[in-house]
């Protein structure tokens, strides 16, 4: 059974390098890395077939731009015969993420869109969200900036030796997955967990009262 892993993005010139393209640049660095030939595919997508240690995976990039995401998913997924029980360990979503610092990754095994239109569609089109995600930082928009201009845009020149450092390391947590698991990947690559916030100082009024209890 093969790995499927979908990079999402806009196809055309227009949106090359964008942030909401990260997921397409995930791919073409695996695609590189890996020798696999990307080419247009009847499900309105460019993909290509290869292996990564051992492990069939199949790389594609949906071209039904971005909204679309989830119709060139379910085509691969119907035609690689991906039982519904196998989502969870079998497909990857390699996507832009506003909420994230710039090159900032977090893998999740579920959960919703988070606004990610893209996204919203595949849950849409699979009817789960129990499927593994790598999640790419682009950074949060401008305050008072306008959300498509600046996913559609490019990061700014001081932030794009982190962006290339980030699409190199998400490529690399894909493989992480494929040859050692997401729980592995998971340790290796997803930002440490918050600790907890110390407890509040009492108030004036209320150290008095304990001092006369």
């Amino acid at each position: 059974m093969a790995y499927l892993i979908f990079g999402l993005g806009n196809p055309g010139r227009k949106y090359a390098h964008s942030r909401h393209n990260i997921g397409f640049e995930v791919i073409d660095v695996m695609a590189r890395d890996h020798e696999i030939r990307l080419k247009e595919s009847k499900f309105a997508a460019f993909a290509g077939e290869g292996f990564i240690g051992g492990q069939k995976v199949v790389l594609v990039k949906p071209t039904t731009y971005m909204n679309l995401s989830g119709e060139a998913v379910r085509d691969f997924v119907r035609w690689y015969k991906i039982n519904p029980e196998d989502f969870a360990s079998r497909i990857i979503v390699v996507y832009d993420d506003i909420a994230l610092p710039v090159g900032k990754l977090r893998i999740r095994e579920r959960g919703s869109a988070g606004g990610h239109n893209g996204m919203k569609n595949i849950l849409y089109h699979l009817e789960t969200d129990e499927f593994l995600r790598i999640r790419v930082g682009v950074g949060s928009k401008p305050e008072g900036g306008n959300l498509s201009a600046h996913v559609l845009g490019k990061v700014d020149a001081d932030e794009e030796t982190v962006m290339v450092q980030g699409i190199l390391t998400a490529a690399a947590a894909v493989e992480d997955i494929i040859r050692s698991g997401a729980d592995f990947a998971m340790n290796k690559h997803n930002p440490p967990a918050k600790p907890p916030r110390p407890p509040k100082p009492p108030k004036e009024e209320e150290k008095k009262a304990d001092e006369g209890s």
